[in-house]
């Protein structure tokens, strides 16, 4: 009998997030998942969890070179050093948002998801490091926005 595919569990479809870290997480495993295979990072995942402090973003906002140096050693995770550097900036623009906006999931209601999150993904682009156009369209996906295909 033939399995039907199922989202991987940090896939929120019916549901958003229940918090900043989630979102976060989410956004860090889009980005170490460009270029790379699905499998692999579902498979390195935990690890992930592990080195990076189940993605808290006030710990990881926090990091400094002995934390990188530690995370470029471990063999366990994808060792990319401008994707690590990308994580620590973003979990300090989570930061910033949560200051400014209360909490991550108020900043996304707040943007102008018109003309298919056009602009949605230019802001997040922009603001956020290793998140690019694509990057930021599966990200949005993942969070259980009704973002659709460009050709839609």
């Amino acid at each position: 009998m033939e399995e039907t595919w199922q989202p991987p569990k940090w896939i929120y479809r019916k549901t958003r997030p229940p918090n900043g870290d989630a979102y976060f997480e989410n956004m860090t495993h889009v980005i170490f998942q460009a270029g790379l295979s699905w499998k692999m990072i579902e498979q390195k995942w935990p690890n992930f969890r592990k080195a990076f402090n189940n993605f808290s973003i006030d710990r990881i906002a926090g990091f400094k070179e002995d934390d990188i140096k530690r995370l470029m050693t471990d063999s366990s995770i994808v060792r990319n050093r401008k994707k690590i550097l990308a994580t620590v900036h973003n979990a300090k623009q989570f930061q910033k948002i949560r200051k400014e906006f209360g909490s991550f999931q108020l900043y996304l209601d707040r943007l102008d998801k018109s003309k298919n999150y056009s602009l949605v993904i230019k802001e997040l682009s922009k603001i956020f490091k290793h998140l690019g156009p694509s990057s930021a369209r599966i990200f949005l996906y993942s969070v259980g926005e009704d973002v659709r295909h460009p050709t839609e």
